[in-house]
């Protein structure tokens, strides 16, 4: 990981270009607020295909292994927030053409009410599109990304967090779903903002990370190990997928995959019956009734602070 001996003045700039038009003080009681609605959204599968025929009474939800009754439950699909974040270091050329072309193609499965954004990194994060529906536009976007530089990883997710927040603030009117789907090929190299800070604001939101790892051969698998873990644990914390392709050839696959399960989730809600103000990590489980399939929701959440001055 990387040391955290960097310049105060060099987060200062970055956590500038990730600020959100929501203050951190009105956030943060915002968010107190509201925590003990805690919100889910479910994915059901049998190994082969995902499930999206259950009802409410088919599903059991635990926190620190206290069964939670559900306030809310539903099947239809909400539309979807989703920051599509691609790599284009150096080491991307030669590949970056046909991960163009898969992610042209999963942006137009996008439905008509769902919004995308696309951000380009290298040794810089580059917000290519805001969010938009438009499709062309979308299309533009990533069709001008080019390679250059270093991996700034850590820096692409944290900015993609941020501004994922910033959109649900200017359209407080409107519940959507988030998710991030990313693509890298290598370990961070440059970023600013230490891993641990990004994993625990993306534990913090409940923002789905798809991650894809795109490695080639034998020797890139024995030097993509930070890599793995960082997409692996962003992944698992926060109910998403990880994705470990060989080739660049795969891509259009994996983003079909993670179109099919963004438009077969459960969405549901929950009121904690924890009574504890500690601000401690709660962990959730969510286990289906019907025998062959598996749940998968992001891990736990951190419980309402004590409030006071």
């Amino acid at each position: 990981m990387h040391s955290a001996s960097r310049s105060a003045a060099a987060r200062g700039a970055l956590i500038a270009l990730a600020s959100v038009a929501l203050g951190a003080a009105e956030f943060d009681q915002r968010f107190r607020a509201g925590v003990d609605l805690v919100s889910l959204t479910v994915t059901v599968n049998d190994g082969a295909r995902y499930i999206t025929d259950l009802e409410e009474a088919d599903f059991e939800v635990f926190e620190d292994g206290v069964r939670q009754p559900l306030t809310f439950f539903s099947r239809l699909q909400q539309p979807i927030a989703l920051a599509v974040l691609l790599d284009t270091s150096a080491s991307m050329e030669g590949k970056l053409a046909t991960a163009q072309e898969a992610a042209v193609g999963f942006a137009r499965r996008l439905r008509k009410t769902d919004v995308m954004e696309v951000i380009e990194f290298d040794s810089q994060v580059n917000i290519v599109q805001e969010f938009t529906s438009d499709i062309p536009l979308l299309e533009k976007a990533i069709q001008s990304t080019t390679v250059n530089g270093s991996t700034s990883l850590y820096n692409a997710i944290y900015i993609s967090l941020k501004n994922l927040k910033r959109n649900r603030a200017k359209s407080a009117d409107e519940i959507r779903r988030e998710a991030i789907v990313v693509l890298s090929d290598g370990d961070d190299t440059s970023s600013l903002i230490e891993y641990e800070e990004v994993l625990d604001l993306a534990k913090r939101s409940e923002t789905a990370i798809y991650a894809i790892g795109l490695r080639q051969g034998n020797e890139a698998r024995r030097e993509f190990k930070e890599a793995e873990f960082v997409l692996r644990q962003l992944s698992q914390e926060t109910g998403g997928r990880v994705f470990f392709p060989t080739s660049a050839a795969e891509l259009p696959r994996i983003y079909e995959q993670i179109a099919e399960e963004l438009s077969s989730q459960y969405a549901m809600a929950y009121s904690s019956k924890n009574p504890h103000r500690n601000g401690a990590w709660r962990r959730i489980a969510v286990r289906v009734s019907r025998p062959g399939l598996t749940a998968r929701t992001r891990q736990g959440y951190y419980g309402p602070k004590p409030s006071g001055p």
